[in-house]
């Protein structure tokens, strides 16, 4: 039986796409093991499933001044370290990574003990993790057209991301009656990311006596961004965060608001969602969500509103427009080329470890 080893971590953007491979990685007879962060959420994550966890010393890598810049570098040297150990001990054939600072000593030790490396970027520019990573992979995924101009020639593979199988059996009814709903109305799912925007929720909020004329609206707001003012009120819905029930909420949604976060955005185009992008700001960011959102603007696949240009008038106009044009959305989704993503990973795996 071949071995993988899988690495990734930070946020669950760096998490949930190794998550979704894990399946077809089994059946394809691979005895998978995880690396990541002593305190990282993919610890929890990936122990959940059953997975061998083994957690290494993680520093962040920073573009700005930080007093732990100068304390941090020692931790990544000491994960590197443990990760050479590790690749001793666990022999594996092949090393996947999907990013985040935990990832960068894990590649390093690959490479340094002759272990072939794939990694994946999810947005169109290279994040600083991936950057580091790219002279030790031997391939590297990529989710956007874009994107491959930024990477070595040879080394790139356009892929898309490997989305989680179970958003794929989601009950549209089930959804429905989740909320309360009824089937007369179509329905607005807002994502707004499990931080909450507050951009996106106050645009939301303020529309909502004209968007509920339409539609019934699913409100995901945010940790502790649940406004009780709108308690009761008919066809509109509030949850913190959905996890169990998400995959029947995006059954049933007609129309779909989200940040453009690259895993988010290509779920949505997985499961042909029109929708409208509010990409997170440049100002709060280093802009790649502001590139995503508007590749797939370019592509066809989405409406996308600045967030400085958020109001009641765009938002509403945005949202008009993704509706009555939600079949040319649907069209552009069905044509793209990213969405057998899982089985172009696992072949270049394959590949890999012949």
């Amino acid at each position: 039986m071949k071995r993988i080893v899988l690495t990734g971590g930070g946020t669950a953007g760096h998490v949930t796409p190794n998550i979704a491979l894990m399946p077809a990685l089994k059946e394809a007879g691979y005895d998978i093991h995880y690396i990541g962060s002593h305190k990282g959420i993919e610890r929890s994550l990936i122990e959940e499933l059953k997975i061998p966890y083994y957690g290494i010393s993680s520093g962040k890598l920073r573009r700005y001044f930080d007093p732990k810049n100068f304390s941090d570098p020692f931790k990544v040297m000491k994960g590197f370290f443990e990760a050479v150990s590790l690749m001793k001990r666990l022999k594996p054939d092949v090393v996947f990574s999907k990013g985040g600072f935990v990832s960068v000593p894990v590649v390093f030790a690959a490479k340094r003990r002759g272990i072939p490396v794939i990694i994946h970027e999810s947005d169109i520019t290279p994040g600083l993790a991936n950057k580091l990573s790219i002279s030790s992979a031997s391939k590297i995924c990529a989710n956007f057209p874009e994107t491959v101009k930024y990477l070595p020639e040879g080394k790139a593979v356009l892929t898309g991301t490997p989305i989680r199988q179970e958003l794929f059996a989601g009950n549209k009814l089930l959804g429905i009656d989740f909320c309360g709903f009824t089937t007369d109305k179509p329905i607005l799912l807002v994502v707004g990311g499990s931080t909450g925007s507050a951009a996106v929720n106050e645009a939301v909020r303020k529309a909502l006596p004209e968007l509920l004329k339409t539609f019934q609206v699913i409100h995901l707001c945010g940790k502790d961004k649940v406004d009780h003012s709108f308690k009761g009120t008919k066809g509109y819905v509030q949850y913190e965060y959905i996890k169990k029930e998400l995959s029947d909420l995006l059954a049933a949604a007609d129309v779909v608001i989200s940040r453009a976060g690259a895993n988010a955005i290509c779920e949505l185009l997985a499961l042909r969602k029109p929708n409208l992008l509010i990409p997170l700001s440049a100002a709060s960011s280093r802009g790649d969500q502001i590139l995503n959102a508007e590749s797939f603007k370019r592509q066809g696949f989405s409406y996308v509103i600045k967030e400085e240009d958020v109001s009641n008038e765009t938002l509403l106009k945005g949202i008009q427009e993704v509706y009555e044009k939600r079949s040319e959305y649907v069209k552009a989704m069905s044509s793209s080329k990213l969405n057998n993503s899982i089985d172009t990973i696992v072949k270049l795996i394959k590949e890999l470890t012949k």
